[in-house]
């Protein structure tokens, strides 16, 4: 299916804002060894809020602190709160990644991205495998040993949320999506780390013509190696919502599926994203909000099921509670990027689609 000039834009700008409502509405209960799906239902259902169709509500002081309470970026991602995004790395790097194809274009390398990070990114404003790699550049390593030394986070989820931007600048072209993705993620990750990174981007540029989320999906496994523990528990997913298990009973098996594995490891929140896209069926307020209500890494899930399902709606179809607040603009730890109006970062995305 051609998209349209005007199709593209809104796509596009669907994806960032997507992305941005996503990560803000994960944002309060992200730590999924404690906010589990069993405890954010109750906190919800305690603030009157499930279903759950708007931001985050606040019960302040909570009930029990010990128990409720809030990251304490809540001020800034809470229903009634949000004026503009609050700054967050999953937002971060897919502005990064737009400095990063603006700089160097599509044939940049991995020292590249290295080269930018240094330059563009506070370290204390990176986790997990990006702080180890980081830390490897600035000690002289080189790709690959940037992703292997001292990192016992390869397989986390930090290159998944990097992948946006090479699937927006890719829209129906799948396959140059995971190039430029896997391109970006071996500079921090390894297998399933950087499988992740690959599956998003061809999933978010799948995105753009698929009559909808499991075609993207089936578009988007083709692209990662068949055998790899994401492709399997990504397709067990689909498979629980085709055999007619509700969200329930498909999150249950899930646990089992990835027990074992920490909850900012990129294959259980890959699934959980998958859950999200299938029993959202095509509503972006349902797709997100069931993500972020699954736990595990909620603002990172969040961020990513919000872009695809940003693209697949566009921005014009995204429900005003979700993107008024945000008032057009983001926080940004990247280095001249702060305060950055959500529309511009869009038309410059657009203008990067070959």
């Amino acid at each position: 299916m051609a998209l349209s000039a005007l199709s593209l834009e809104d796509r596009v700008l669907g994806g960032w804002l997507g992305r941005i409502a996503g990560n803000m509405l994960g944002k309060p209960v992200e730590r999924g060894d404690h906010w589990t799906r069993e405890r954010i239902d109750r906190y919800l259902s305690m603030a009157g809020a499930l279903p759950l169709t708007d931001y985050i509500p606040v019960l302040d002081p909570p009930p029990d602190p010990a128990e409720f309470a809030l990251r304490p970026e809540w001020p800034q991602c809470t229903r009634g709160n949000i004026h503009g995004s609050a700054r967050d790395d999953d937002v971060d790097y897919a502005i990064l990644g737009l400095d990063l194809l603006e700089t160097y274009g599509p044939d940049f390398t991995t020292e590249q991205v290295g080269e930018l990070w240094l330059l563009r990114l506070p370290y204390l404003q990176t986790f997990t495998a990006e702080r180890a790699a980081y830390r490897n550049l600035a000690n002289g390593l080189r790709p690959p040993l940037t992703a292997t030394a001292d990192n016992p986070y390869q397989e986390w989820i930090g290159a998944l949320i990097r992948a946006d931007v090479h699937g927006w600048t890719s829209p129906d072209d799948p396959r140059r999506a995971a190039s430029l993705a896997r391109r970006d993620a071996v500079l921090s990750h390894t297998g399933n780390g950087v499988y992740g990174a690959m599956w998003a981007a061809a999933l978010i540029a799948a995105a753009f013509t698929a009559p909808g989320a499991r075609a993207a999906l089936e578009s988007a496994l083709q692209h990662v190696p068949p055998g790899c523990r994401l492709a399997r528990t990504v397709r067990r997913t689909m498979a629980l919502h085709e055999a007619g298990l509700d969200w329930a009973a498909t999150m249950a098996e899930l646990d089992e599926e990835t027990r074992g594995l920490h909850w900012i490891h990129t294959v259980p929140n890959a699934a959980l994203v998958t859950a999200g896209l299938l029993y959202g069926a095509g509503d972006f307020t349902a797709t997100i909000t069931l993500t972020v209500r699954g736990g595990l890494d909620t603002d990172s899930a969040g961020a990513t099921a919000g872009s695809v399902a940003g693209v697949l709606c566009g921005a014009a179809a995204i429900p005003p509670q979700w993107t008024e607040p945000l008032e057009d603009r983001v926080r940004s730890a990247v280095f001249g990027f702060d305060g950055a109006a959500i529309s511009e970062l869009a038309r410059r995305t657009v203008l990067l689609v070959p």
